[in-house]
């Protein structure tokens, strides 16, 4: 395996208003962002809201997305959780329906040692032949991965891929030192894409390619062609969104995006709310400047 491909966005969960899933929302909005710059999708990660989404709800999710683009994209399978024994169930059915692959996010609430994530991630591994992405977000986690533990984990045959989001440029630098050439660093974090790929990343997880998807491919087709100035200066052009789809929690900000643009993203499950007035003003304000909607 080269890549999963340079853009993968973590997909929202489509709601319906009594906070349902709605299934046909989340099969339109998997095509229409594979036909809009994504090269593969990350279904039911934190931006899809998987802590209120049951097992069931998952793997339907992941049926769903992959009879709507599975021979066009890779579908990516968010399985991880805190508790590895049910990482490990989760990650098997997920297997049996022909995902492409699992993130797997660091335990969060445990707070495990480095051994602790080290044995994690090795244990559900072991469990199946997926390639596994470990994801890395201290942010939401309250813990960090460090460089020395995803050296040990790249070792392992199918764990090929890491989303950085510590916001730690040096970090990234030192996993891209450490792992094999073939092991994948994606940022996490959509304002830092171009300085990660810089250091040796491949591409990016991310959540501002459902509404800019395509102008991201083209930052990352100028890096790869050695154009910086004009990867620079879209960089330049795209910080004010990056921005702004974090004005508060992930997602409020881009499933408010979506459906502004036409797309049905549907509402929030709680403890998730809808934005403020003031930052739906905002949200409205950065899309029309961007000529959005």
């Amino acid at each position: 395996m080269n890549t999963f491909g340079r853009i993968l966005t973590a997909m929202v969960t489509p709601f319906h208003d009594d906070f349902s899933v709605n299934y046909d929302a989340a099969a339109n909005l998997a095509k229409y962002l594979i036909a809009n710059g994504s090269d593969g999708l990350v279904v039911a990660g934190s931006t899809g809201e998987s802590a209120t989404l049951s097992n069931e709800e998952k793997l339907r999710l992941f049926a769903t997305v992959l009879e709507a683009v599975g021979d066009k994209a890779t579908v990516i399978a968010g399985t991880g959780s805190n508790d590895t024994m049910a990482s490990i169930k989760l990650t098997q059915a997920a297997e049996k329906l022909g995902v492409h692959g699992a993130m797997l996010v660091g335990p969060y609430y445990n707070k495990p040692p480095q051994e602790g994530f080290y044995q994690h991630f090795k244990a559900i591994a072991d469990t199946t032949n997926l390639p596994l992405i470990i994801y890395n977000v201290p942010g939401r986690t309250s813990s960090n991965i460090l460089p020395g533990t995803i050296a040990r984990l790249s070792e392992i045959k199918n764990i090929v891929a890491v989303k950085e989001a510590s916001g730690n440029l040096e970090q990234v630098a030192e996993i891209v030192r450490t792992t094999p050439n073939d092991f994948m660093v994606y940022s996490g974090d959509d304002s830092l894409t171009l300085p990660i790929l810089a250091v040796g990343g491949v591409g990016i997880i991310s959540v501002a390619a459902h509404i800019v998807g395509n102008r991201m491919q083209d930052m990352i087709s100028a890096f790869k062609d050695n154009d910086l100035a004009k990867a620079q200066a879209i960089q330049s052009e795209l910080l004010p969104f990056f921005r702004m789809m974090f004005i508060t929690t992930n997602p409020i900000p881009v499933k408010t995006a979506v459906n502004l643009i036409g797309q049905k993203a549907g509402c929030f499950r709680l403890p998730l709310i809808p934005p403020t007035s003031t930052e739906l003003d905002q949200i409205k304000s950065c899309l029309t400047k961007m000529n959005l909607i």
